[in-house]
């Protein structure tokens, strides 16, 4: 049985954990930061970079590890993390169709604000 704190979190990460909702706390695009630079860490070479408590960054690792930004591999006694370069890949590309449709439509505006431009001086 879940405890009411597992139910809040699920109301409030509405159960299947969004990849921007994870991508908005610092303290997670940190351990993420860490991960690109380390590669691979354990959970306490990762806790150890926070002044939370272990079961405050454990938290924040399982919110990435639902955004499936993170992969986590027991090794032994140990929780190694990873990140996930599908998922990277993924938000990568939409990053970039963005930028690609952000262009065009300031590029439209531009063609438009010259011809105003035009009219003006005519």
């Amino acid at each position: 049985m879940k405890s009411s704190i597992d139910l809040i979190k699920e109301m409030f990460y509405n159960i299947r954990m969004d990849m921007f909702v994870a991508l908005a706390d610092p303290t997670r695009r940190h351990i993420l930061e860490l991960l690109a630079t380390s590669g691979e860490l354990s959970a306490t070479a990762i806790y150890e970079h926070f002044p939370v408590s272990p079961q405050a960054a454990s938290q924040h690792l399982k919110v990435l590890r639902e955004a499936h930004l993170v992969v986590m591999e027991k090794r032994a006694q140990k929780h190694v993390y990873r990140l996930n370069p599908q998922t990277l890949s993924q938000f990568e590309a939409w990053v970039q169709y963005m930028q690609q449709r952000w262009s065009e439509r300031f590029e439209a505006l531009d063609t438009v604000l010259e011809r105003e431009k035009k009219k003006e001086g005519e």
